[in-house]
């Protein structure tokens, strides 16, 4: 079955085109076929990339003022140029990436309109994120009439999570009232590394005590126990937690209300702050890319120096405290950009994990970029392991298995 997997935001839209079924899925012998992004929709700039797993490739810039452009302009790519798809038909299923699933979604659901209702009513709790998203469905729906569409949602592996862990040291009716929890985010990604690293070995999630970071521009740490999330740093947004590319990450919320008060700034400027100009980019002052931040702090630049090392000391200090939250844990799990391909990154958060039994093999590590490999010694007694995600492919996956009526993994 060839599915479309679509990741639409509010002036972009990334898609793969991926052939799947149950027999590949168990072989984990699926294929991307394609993969495209349209970037700056509503400008007369906006910028298409598209690529074939052969390595065809369209690259160009030209005026997409509206999503549905966006599709028409990949589908024809898809149709006409790649060689990939006779007709549109041949799409049997359409994926989305919904980022908030609230309490209401605890797996990937076919988006009937009962469904794209009670998302719609989730907007409040991720402005930015699930009225783009549901662009996206408009526009696959109008284009492909006749595939099957499914939600696959951010939030929705971490709903395993016991109140305990999710609840906040708040007034309890703004828990009931209004929805102010932890939802944890990136469950898409976390799930598909602790699934894949047991389809390695041999055996499912549910042998096994895991840690799984995923370290990109957008970072968190979940806890999965036999499974199930039961906790993750990102909280109520995705603004909680690790210090990521252009995200604050943990905050005292009195530092926020001085900003208001004291500092003069408002509502929106404090937003945008601790969304965009904050993490690595607030501290080193270079850049949002760890590559950058990593390459001036051997030019001997303080203020990246600074803001590597916190970086590394968060991930390490949230990896301790799910090791403890746990009982223990099998192994620590390293994805995302910085997670797959820093060594060194991945030997300065493993260091004070000593204290816990791991013991880093210094010559793996630094060998292991972008592909799954141990890397922690042998006898250690926290393994690490590298574990690239592939969020699209699980995404194309939950489509299949929604479609089919067949249990998620």
């Amino acid at each position: 079955m060839l599915i479309l997997v679509l990741n639409c935001g509010s002036s972009s839209l990334k898609f793969q085109l991926i052939e799947t079924s149950a027999e590949q899925i168990q072989a984990n012998t699926d294929r991307m076929l394609a993969h495209g992004v349209v970037e700056r929709i509503g400008a007369s700039d906006s910028k298409l990339t598209f690529t074939t797993a052969g390595g065809a490739r369209k690259s160009a810039v030209e005026p997409v003022l509206r999503h549905k452009d966006a599709f028409e302009a990949a589908f024809s790519w898809l149709r006409e140029e790649s060689g990939l798809l006779k007709e549109l038909g041949e799409i049997e299923g359409v994926g989305h990436r919904i980022v908030h699933g609230g309490e209401e979604f605890k797996s990937s659901a076919m988006m009937t309109d009962d469904v794209v209702r009670r998302i719609e009513a989730l907007s409040d709790l991720a402005p930015l994120h699930n009225p783009h998203n549901l662009k996206g469905f408009a526009a696959a729906k109008a284009l492909l009439p006749e595939a099957k569409q499914v939600a696959v949602f951010d939030t929705a592996f971490h709903q395993s999570m016991p109140a305990r862990s999710y609840i906040y040291a708040i007034p309890y009716v703004f828990y009931t009232r209004d929805k102010v929890r932890r939802y944890g985010f990136h469950g898409t990604s976390h799930r598909y590394v602790s699934y894949e690293f047991a389809r390695r070995h041999g055996k499912t999630r549910s042998d096994y005590k895991l840690i799984t970071c995923h370290l990109g521009n957008g970072c968190s740490v979940c806890a999965i126990e036999h499974g199930k999330s039961v906790d993750t740093s990102m909280g109520f947004t995705p603004l909680e937690g690790l210090m990521m590319g252009s995200r604050c990450g943990d905050l005292d919320a009195g530092a926020v209300l001085y900003l208001l008060e004291r500092a003069e700034m408002g509502q929106a400027e404090v937003d945008v702050t601790l969304n965009t100009q904050s993490g690595l980019m607030g501290v080193s002052g270079v850049s949002r890319d760890m590559r950058d931040v990593l390459e001036a702090r051997a030019r001997g630049e303080e203020r990246a120096r600074l803001a590597v090392e916190a970086f590394c000391y968060r991930v390490a200090k949230y990896v301790g405290a799910y090791y403890v939250a746990m009982g223990g844990a099998d192994a620590v799990l390293f994805a995302g950009g910085i997670g797959e391909n820093s060594p060194e990154v991945r030997a300065m958060i493993s260091e004070p994990l000593r204290a816990i039994g791991l013991e880093m093999d210094e010559a793996a590590n630094g060998a292991a970029r972008g592909q799954q490999a141990k890397i922690s010694k042998e006898g250690s007694r926290l393994e690490a392991w590298v574990v690239p995600t592939n969020e699209e492919l699980l995404i194309a996956r939950d489509t299949l298995r929604c479609i089919l009526n067949i249990p998620h993994e």
